[in-house]
């Protein structure tokens, strides 16, 4: 067994794998189905415990929807009595999907986020035990332009640092709060959306992805409808860094966690098609903020490559270089361990991938 270093989180359409590699990322072993014939939204180790708690959004047609939680970094899984909802009922009214399973403030290692369809933001104090729905973002006076996407009308995006977090949800925006929860605030300026009667609406923009870094929570990147956007200031303001991609449309982002102005994207060729550009897989880097952009295709396929990333199938590490993983609407799983220069097929075709998360273990 490889001394495991890092780990890979795939979220399917028919269970959690998981590939395991040490510090040198050149060999995984994949392990799984985990959770086997339910769809995994999202799943993600723990960093405020070096990777050991881990949990998991399952949704199965018959067996219905769970949170999982792992205390041996993810190797083994048990699901919890409660979950995200708006009422007591299990009706679609109550909750259709868990999109997104976020961890909490570092100072505060018990609480984790969800959000949900019906749009929904809620908090668990005890590590997934019990859930508390976030009022104030519910009642905010723009909710009554949130209105259902392709995709449905769910929140998708979180991100938490302090007392800060974001929530983003497609079709509304994005949201702030500055107070844990308490109150929120659209964070929706100079964003383009000529989809809607008002072209730089408050609110109910088709956003697809947020991400927020780590170490400057007022730096912010959005992927929205109508482009790539980034924000220098918690999301009072945005700046449109769509220019040098082949697409305004996508819906992945990854960032480089030790250089705020390092993004990576992989752009589709528009909301018709929403598949890769020209049928070529090319994942894109910023080293500046959104001033110019560089394609990677070194080792990916370069023709009559016609796939999905969705908005969590990309995510980074924080070794040095920088390792890059993105996984595909077919089943592949792609790995560079220099910051996606060069690209390699890890040895699977797995069921349809809708998310990634890489982990370390300490």
């Amino acid at each position: 067994m490889i001394p495991p270093a890092i780990a890979l989180l795939i979220g399917t359409r028919k269970g959690l794998f998981i590939a395991r590699s040490d510090a040198a990322r050149e060999y995984f072993e994949i392990e799984g189905p985990h959770l086997a014939g339910y769809e995994i939204q999202r799943a993600f180790l723990d960093p405020r415990d070096g990777g050991n708690t881990g949990y998991a959004a399952a949704h199965h047609p018959i067996w219905g929807i769970h949170v999982y939680r792992s205390d041996n970094a993810g190797r083994d899984w048990s699901p919890l009595a409660d979950v995200p909802r708006h009422g007591a009922d299990e009706g679609p009214d109550s909750l259709k999907v868990i999109w997104s399973l976020a961890p909490g403030p570092d100072d505060r290692p018990d609480t984790i986020y969800a959000g949900i369809e019906p749009p929904g933001l809620f908090v668990s104090r005890d590590r997934g035990e019990h859930w508390e729905c976030l009022e104030a973002f519910h009642r905010h006076p723009s909710a009554g332009l949130w209105h259902p996407a392709k995709g449905g009308c769910a929140v998708h995006s979180l991100a938490a640092s302090g007392k800060r977090l974001y929530a983003a949800l497609a079709a509304g925006g994005v949201y702030r709060s500055d107070d844990g929860g308490l109150d929120f605030r659209a964070c929706n300026r100079d964003v383009r959306a000529p989809y809607l009667p008002r072209a730089e609406p408050e609110a109910g923009h088709n956003d697809h992805t947020l991400r927020m870094h780590p170490r400057d929570p007022d730096r912010l990147y959005r992927q929205s409808h109508t482009g790539t956007w980034r924000s220098d200031d918690g999301g009072e303001h945005w700046v449109e860094i769509t220019r040098g991609l082949p697409s305004d449309f996508g819906y992945a982002l990854g960032l480089d966690p030790n250089d705020p102005d390092v993004l990576f994207t992989i752009p589709e060729d528009s909301s018709q098609f929403r598949s890769t550009v020209d049928g070529r897989l090319r994942v894109y880097r910023t080293d500046n903020a959104g001033a110019d952009w560089k394609a990677l295709g070194r080792g990916l396929p370069q023709e009559n490559c016609y796939v999905t990333v969705l908005r969590d199938g990309l995510d980074t590490d924080d070794f040095d270089p920088l390792g890059v993983y993105f996984g595909t609407s077919s089943g592949q799983v792609y790995v560079s361990r220099d910051r996606g220069e060069h690209f390699r097929a890890l040895p699977a075709v797995l069921p349809p991938i809708l998310s990634i998360q890489a982990a370390r273990i300490e």
